[in-house]
């Protein structure tokens, strides 16, 4: 440090205190000779006194060019760099952490005493906690004020941090963690964020807290404990930072909010309890109703109607309104009135969350709990959204409840700090690189569209028809709306019709549990408005507000309907705009408004009079209307057929499926008994599911299938000939909505192999699946004969020997029926000639049957040939007959 070279003329005043104006360019350590220059100031107090505050007090500071020499050996002439804000601040750290690894502890007493003074280690420190009680210090200093700001000394955490050097350690950590926190590519991840907040005129900005727990864990212990007053000073601080970065923001907002996400625990909402009363948690759920956005008083005025003196301002609660008690100038108690023009406003909203589909127990009533969403969280989300919240779990004194109860009872809300609205979007940016690549990994299988179909309810035997109707639907195809102007549905609606005892709920239920976003309903519970929308009146503002129904809560997912046929007329006719337009259209109480319903229907229904009779045609099977059938894309008829080799095999899987998943089971015992499998071959097929709803996820957000170059000839030609079969039979009327149900099965087959453009074998599928439907509605006497007109269509990517089996089993149980009625007793075996399942092979260009005999599914139906009798044999168990 520099000294001056030459001792100090004794006309100069010499007080250490004094000597901090002198020309001296640093004086952070003390003289030298600092107490032989105090006893001469003494001794010339004591001779002649000395005059501090006199006419010529200037005269000490005059400039003496013999005096004012430095050694120039001390003195640092050199020129250097300007440093930017973030290169000091980053020096500065620097020299704080060697200091207090030297166990250094600055203090501008440094300036003025040495270590030798009076004042012991503990004087020093005493002061120091009385700077920082006052608030008064930096922020270095303030951190090194109170180390261990985790020990509350026997305060709650809420009593702590709302005194006064605690609050302040509190602020200046956290303004130092938003100031200095850097990513992984070293940039100011919080500035950063605030600036961009700012740019957009926004009003608040994201904390994660697992970012805020790794950096300042004692942060993160108290926020969840004592919210309200944590929240507080984040929000304080965060505006101090802001107005320091952007000084004249206030005029764009007077408040800046931190919003904290990623709380690691999610509390379901039946399990909120007394133990999170005024704590910060996490929440998942659907917004039934909201409110419309109103004013909150938030810093009220009141004017004294007497002397028109302006009162407050007053700090408004959310529990009660805070009112002046008596002016203050003319002692009146009131009356006083709102002063509108200096009273601030905020924005007020109220929504509703009920427990998402998924996450209710079974047996149990959804739960439902009132949000509330103040300033820039309003308008959020609608009726329908999946949500995540972190919010305050806090209590309101309700009157009503009370006279209702008899003894003082709360009702609880929500306070909203933080709102996710969720999608699948969110489920796929959770996917990992693995996951990813695994997924893509099975994209590239040849036969991945039929290890999907053979992974859709595995435990269910059979219905290959019925299981890729629901992959295809699950998939889903491409919504269009060129120009906002005409919208054409994308999602595929399927409806299961059959005999009772067939699996058709058991389906439903399955598909529950792998696509993402499913609401479950019956037809039997169901009402129009359960199925779309209810208008009821708020009890808030008692305004009319709109709660959604299944299809709303459903939007960009699919919607069960079990029991369908059980529906009364007029609810069923409510969901006709919804199943094509895909959006529900509200005219009640004042409110005409559309609701979004861009969902799947999947129904199941039972035919008229319990069993499907394969003799009439499906409308007179079903009663169900035109313009409702015409809306599902595929119809799947289930039959309960007697088939003797059928009915055993599905009684063996049965029976194995109960072994294998008894809570007693044994290995050895499961694999002795393997369940039967119509194709051995689809044993290895199956996808696990956990994979399986991963891959249905990314194909559904990441696969956008355009239609290029497909055959549009073939689908006209076949449309003509659909026109033509169906005005001819008078059965299931045909119309342009089964091209488009073409199209968006094409779409759904080539998002299941995550192709971007729909190829010739897709649109080939679609066909199939379309003709299926439409055969399989036909009466029996009809069904034959179309079954040979398409049958160039509906035998495609049919495995010869399983299209072979089909016509063997036809021929057999027709022979086998022949023979019951000849003979009767007991029948062992059936005999076929071979030229007459040629000749029908011949029809689908079949003209080779020796692999057949050869394959699996021949040998596992009790099916020889006899090459010199050219018959084939079926043996039919004995303990079937007996």
């Amino acid at each position: 440090m520099s000294q001056p070279s030459s001792p100090i003329h004794s006309e100069r005043h010499t007080d250490p205190i004094s000597q901090q104006t002198s020309p001296a360019p640093d004086i952070d350590e003390p003289f030298e000779d600092e107490s032989d220059l105090l006893d001469g100031d003494n001794v010339d107090n004591e001779e002649e006194g000395e005059e501090l505050f006199g006419d010529n007090m200037e005269a000490d500071y005059r400039p003496m060019s013999g005096l004012d020499r430095y050694d120039p050996n001390l003195l640092d002439d050199e020129e250097y760099s300007e440093m930017s804000q973030g290169e000091r601040l980053a020096a500065e750290t620097e020299m704080r952490k060697r200091d207090r690894a030297a166990g250094i502890i600055r203090d501008d007493r440094d300036l003025l005493y040495d270590e030798t003074d009076e004042e012991d280690v503990q004087a020093r420190k005493r002061r120091m906690a009385e700077k920082a009680a006052t608030g008064i210090l930096e922020d270095a200093e303030m951190i090194e004020s109170i180390e261990n700001l985790e020990d509350t000394k026997g305060h709650s955490v809420k009593e702590w941090v709302m005194m006064l050097g605690p609050r302040t350690e509190i602020s200046n950590r956290f303004k130092s963690f938003l100031r200095t926190h850097t990513n992984s590519k070293g940039q100011y991840m919080y500035k950063e964020r605030i600036r961009h907040m700012c740019e957009s005129n926004q009003s608040s900005f994201i904390v994660e807290f697992p970012i805020l727990a790794s950096k300042e864990h004692v942060l993160a212990y108290f926020l969840p404990e004592a919210p309200y007053q944590m929240l507080e000073i984040f929000d304080e601080v965060a505006k101090e930072l802001v107005l320091t970065i952007f000084p004249s923001y206030e005029r764009v907002t007077s408040e800046i909010h931190v919003r904290i996400s990623e709380l690691p625990l999610i509390e379901e909402l039946r399990t909120f309890r007394k133990l999170h009363l005024n704590q910060l948690v996490r929440t998942l759920g659907v917004v039934t109703a909201t409110t419309g956005v109103l004013p909150q008083l938030s810093v009220v005025k009141y004017d004294c109607t007497k002397c028109n003196y302006i009162l407050g301002p007053f700090v408004q609660s959310q529990n009660t309104e805070v009112k002046p008690g008596s002016c203050p100038e003319c002692q009146s108690a009131g009356p006083f009135t709102i002063n509108m023009e200096q009273t601030i406003y905020r924005n007020y909203q109220k929504i509703t969350i009920q427990e998402s589909p998924g996450r209710i127990p079974a047996g149990r009533i959804p739960r439902s709990k009132d949000c509330i969403l103040l300033s820039d969280l309003c308008d959020r989300c609608k009726p329908g959204d999946e949500i995540d919240v972190t919010a305050i779990y806090t209590n309101n004194y309700d009157g009503s409840l009370n006279t209702e109860q008899g003894f003082p009872v709360f009702s609880t809300v929500l306070l909203a700090n933080h709102l996710f609205v969720k999608d699948s979007k969110e489920i796929v940016d959770s996917l990992t690189e693995e996951d990813i690549s695994s997924i893509l990994a099975l994209s590239k299988d040849q036969r991945i569209a039929d290890r999907i179909v053979a992974s859709i309810a595995p435990s269910i035997y059979g219905h290959e028809n019925i299981k890729r109707a629901l992959a295809l639907a699950i998939f889903g195809g491409e919504p269009k709306n060129p120009g906002n102007k005409h919208k054409v549905r994308g999602d595929i609606n399927v409806l299961l019709c059959g005999d009772p005892g067939t699996a058709k709920s058991q389906f439903l239920k399955y598909v529950e549990k792998v696509a993402p976003r499913v609401v479950f309903t019956t037809g039997q519970g169901a009402s129009a408005v359960g199925l779309t929308a209810y208008v009821r009146r708020s009890s808030i503002n008692r305004e009319w507000t709109l709660e959604a129904g299944a299809l709303v809560l459903a939007d960009h997912g699919i919607c069960l309907i079990d029991e369908f046929d059980k529906m009364n007329d007029q609810d069923r006719t409510s969901i006709h705009e919804a199943m094509e337009q895909q959006s529900i259209s509200i005219s009640k109480a004042g409110i005409v408004t559309s609701l979004h319903a861009r969902c799947a229907v999947i129904a199941a229904s039972n035919p008229i009079g319990g069993r499907y009779d394969p003799s009439m045609t499906f409308a007179e099977n079903v009663d169900l209307s035109e313009p409702i059938l015409s809306r599902f894309d595929v119809l799947c008829i289930v039959k309960d057929e007697v088939d003797p080799m059928q009915d055993r095999h599905l009684a063996k899987f049965v029976v194995n499926s109960h072994i294998k998943h008894h809570p007693t089971d044994n290995s050895e015992r499961t694999e002795r008994t393997q369940a039967v499998i119509l194709d051995p071959a689809t044993q290895n097929l199956c996808i696990p599911q956990d994979l399986l709803k991963k891959y249905i996820v990314y194909a559904k957000q990441n696969v956008h299938p355009k239609l290029t170059s497909i055959d549009q000839d073939k689908v006209a030609k076949l449309y003509s000939q659909l026109r033509q079969e169906s005005l001819a039979t008078g059965s299931l009327p045909i119309t342009v909505r089964h091209i488009e149900s073409i199209i968006r099965m094409a779409e759904a087959s080539a998002k299941m192999h995550l192709r971007d453009h729909v190829q010739e074998s897709d649109m080939n599928l679609a066909i199939r699946m379309v003709l299926d439907s439409f055969v399989d509605t036909q009466k029996y006497s009809v069904m034959k004969s179309m079954r040979q007109t398409f049958q160039k269509y509906l035998s495609y990517k049919k495995d010869h020997s399983e299209l072979l089996y089909y016509i063997l089993r036809q021929i057999t149980l027709d022979t086998l029926a022949f023979q019951k009625a000849l003979h009767g007793g007991r029948i062992t075996t059936v005999e076929i000639s071979e030229k007459d399942l040629l000749d029908r092979a011949k029809q689908i260009d079949i003209h080779n049957l020796h692999p057949f005999y050869e394959s699996d599914i021949f040998k596992t139906n009790n099916f020889i040939y006899e090459r010199r009798r050219k018959v084939i044999i079926q043996t039919l168990p004995e303990d079937i007959e007996d």
